[in-house]
């Protein structure tokens, strides 16, 4: 099932056995002439063009440094990319093995992966980028050492699973392939953990809004679209219906409990999977929440897409209690300063696009 076929294994073995190769070379300190307290962290992450991957990169490399802190993606990197950029497919493990050994990683953070929507319309894709690109991912990780954190997400729940305040044990059986793929993440990694080692680390995501990248091909991205279309036409039509709650975080709480648990001591951590959340709202919740800004603004419903059938599977709410407990996980934005930093910044980012533009009447 896997990609990495048993000719690249064995070359990656080789390789690794080479008799000329020094050991510390292929480990996490790989300079024989460095302490390992001298040594800064050097973190690699794929899928780095993508929603949360941008923002990521610029806070994480804010911490450590730009030169310590590798992009990558199978796309060209951007004019402003401000840091090292290196195209890196997740499914050649060759080309991830050398890419971790040609920059010294020590952190490895595996976002390559196809959403939800994306996955339900490219089943097949989704099956080979998020299994596949894992397996490579948690490969490096066993060989060389490294720190892995690969997030999953409220997409490896299903109908089965109590729906509120759902805890991170529970009943899962996801019935998306996005899901599917999530769980088999979560599985392996701890598989991996528990039979090599392997510092694996999970989190699972809830809807994340931001005002810096476009929607995604999730089911969660009405809550992104909804001030996009308040902003520039006063009205939006949700294709998820005005009771379907679903956990949320604005994406700077997301960035910090991704660099919160990325960061944790590892004798902290009780488990390798962790819920997180910050807030749990409805479309209905959502547009009441922008008319407090937008007072024209309309909202209705068109609940017609199969992103509906997706968000019925998906918990309303998440118990987080472990990783508070843990690793001092605590969201910072909630629904009110969410919609009031949203509207601020789109208003901003639309009006430099084109300075022309008409909007709706912003009263924060």
């Amino acid at each position: 099932m896997f990609s990495t076929g048993s000719n690249r294994l064995l070359s990656i073995a080789r390789f690794v056995a080479k008799p000329s190769a020094s050991k510390s070379a292929l480990t996490r300190g790989f300079s024989a002439a460095a302490t390992p307290a001298a040594k800064p962290t050097r973190i690699l992450i794929t899928g780095s063009l993508g929603q949360i991957g941008t923002e990521l990169v610029a806070r994480l490399r804010k911490k450590y440094g730009k030169e310590n802190v590798l992009a990558t993606d199978i796309r060209r990197a951007p004019e402003d990319q401000d840091g090292p950029y290196r195209y890196l497919d997740v499914l050649d493990y060759n080309a991830f093995a050398s890419t971790v050994v040609d920059n010294k990683i020590d952190w490895l953070i595996h976002n390559s992966s196809l959403l939800s929507a994306t996955g339900e319309r490219n089943p097949q894709q989704a099956l080979d980028v998020n299994i596949n690109g894992l397996h490579n991912a948690l490969e490096c990780a066993k060989n060389f050492n490294l720190r892995v954190l690969a997030p999953s997400s409220i997409a490896a729940f299903g109908p089965s699973t109590p729906r509120d305040a759902t805890p991170d044990l529970t009943i899962m059986r996801p019935t998306t392939i996005y899901g599917i793929t999530k769980l088999h993440l979560e599985l392996l990694g701890e598989y991996y953990h528990s039979r090599w080692a392997v510092d694996f680390r999970s989190i699972r995501y809830p809807g994340v809004i931001s005002s810096e990248a476009l929607p995604g091909g999730g089911t969660t991205d009405y809550a992104v679209e909804i001030f996009y279309e308040a902003l520039k036409h006063g009205r939006y039509s949700s294709f998820l219906n005005k009771d379907s709650a679903l956990p949320m975080m604005y994406m700077s709480d997301c960035l910090k409990a991704t660099q919160d648990l990325l960061e944790a001591p590892a004798d902290r951590l009780t488990q390798r999977v962790y819920n997180v959340t910050a807030m749990s709202f409805t479309p209905e919740t959502l547009g009441a929440a922008i008319r407090k800004y937008i007072k024209h603004f309309k909202l209705d419903y068109s609940p017609t897409d199969f992103r509906q059938g997706i968000a019925n599977s998906w918990p309303k709410s998440l118990d987080d209690s472990a990783a508070r407990r843990d690793w001092n996980w605590k969201p910072e934005i909630d629904l009110d300063l969410m919609t009031r930093d949203m509207l601020k910044r789109l208003s901003e980012r639309l009006r430099e696009a084109d300075s022309n533009v008409v909007l709706q009447k912003v009263e924060l």
